[in-house]
């Protein structure tokens, strides 16, 4: 008998502000929100729906959320980030723009990196993510 594991249905981000977080994830990404979440303020969870039918993103408020320190390890160590791709050097540029535009945070520029040009940024909650040529 074949084992089957459970499927995997979304990746859960915390916020002060989920309204503002999900807003971020919604324009940068270019997804929707679940029927329902997107015109609702003082919720404390919200889903944004992948178009590809992939993994969604979801948001949970919280009280208070300690920013992570990374890239410094101490005192606060970076426990997730997200890893986003384009194509091309021209496109990283292009998303660095929007990335700052839409409130994020430029935290490490390896751009120039001739084997893996990356950016990471915070957004406006302080999670890392990764945009990169792949």
């Amino acid at each position: 008998m074949v084992e089957r594991g459970p499927r995997f249905r979304q990746v859960v981000l915390d916020g002060t502000d989920v309204r503002v977080l999900a807003e971020f994830y919604r324009r940068l990404l270019v997804w929707n929100y679940r029927p329902g979440d997107e015109d609702e303020d003082g919720k404390d969870w919200l889903v944004l729906r992948n178009p590809d039918g992939g993994t969604q993103l979801a948001f949970q408020q919280v009280d208070r959320l300690p920013e992570t320190s990374w890239p410094d390890s101490e005192p606060i160590p970076q426990q997730l980030h997200l890893d986003l791709t384009v194509h091309s050097i021209e496109e990283l540029d292009a998303q660095h723009v929007r990335v700052l535009e839409f409130g994020g945070r430029l935290l490490l520029d390896r751009s120039d990196d001739p084997e893996e040009p990356l950016r990471v940024y915070a957004d406006p909650a302080g999670h890392p993510f990764c945009v990169f040529v792949a």
